[in-house]
């Protein structure tokens, strides 16, 4: 592993709802164009995901979906479903698919440039 840096300007740290020193790290880096996840074991890092920060704003409508269905009171068994698009779709008590999930959509390169590996 890299030389593990400073969180960067931009950042904010997440407790696990299951604990035992497990967090998750959100990093921009503005220089890469990328948002880094990074999950971490107490000092260790165990992975990370670089987003392309084109990204954001598709992962922003999906976490507010969540987000407003998660303040609704329950009601019931299902919940509204979050599409790609970050649309909120009716109640359904089937498995619905909301997009692509075999790892090839909005792939893109990000340039890779020389400096000290951040998690």
């Amino acid at each position: 592993m890299g030389e593990v840096l400073p969180m960067p300007s931009f950042g904010d740290l997440f407790t696990d709802t299951r604990g035992d020193e497990r967090t998750m790290r959100v990093s921009y880096h503005p220089e890469r164009g990328a948002v880094v996840l990074s999950l971490w074991s107490g000092p260790v890092c165990r992975g990370s995901f670089r987003l392309a920060a084109d990204d954001v704003g598709r992962l922003r409508a999906l976490l507010t979906a969540i987000d407003a269905d998660a303040a609704r009171p329950a009601a019931g068994s299902g919940g509204a479903t979050a599409t790609a698009g970050g649309e909120v779709a009716a109640e359904a008590t089937e498995v619905i698919q909301t997009g692509d999930v075999s790892g090839t959509a909005h792939r893109a390169a990000l340039p890779i440039l020389p400096a000290p590996r951040v998690a």
